[in-house]
């Protein structure tokens, strides 16, 4: 499966947003609070959200650093090298 996100590619983050389940968010980790991470939420848990990467070579999702607190949702990505931004899928990949 191929990333939804390449390296490059810009993506205009909606802060505040409230996330839903499939979505890309932009979030930080509790361990890990001076980074932010783009990663798609999967399910609340507790006062946080658990993330997973499209990527399941990346690594560094929810398995790793555990709930993450969701800054805001990512509405459209601009491909690198790209003249029109295109709108980002609510849905997980179907490997899920």
């Amino acid at each position: 499966m191929t990333p939804t996100l390449r390296d490059g590619d810009a993506i205009l983050v909606l802060v505040g947003a409230r996330a839903r389940p499939g979505d890309i968010v932009l979030a930080r980790f509790r361990d890990l609070p001076d980074r932010f991470v783009v990663k798609r939420a999967l399910r609340r848990v507790g006062d946080g959200w658990w993330l997973a990467s499209d990527n399941p070579f990346a690594g560094g999702d929810s398995g790793a650093h555990g709930a993450a607190d969701v800054s805001g949702r990512v509405l459209l990505r601009w491909p690198a090298g790209g003249w029109w931004p295109r709108r980002l899928s609510g849905q997980p990949p179907s490997a899920w």
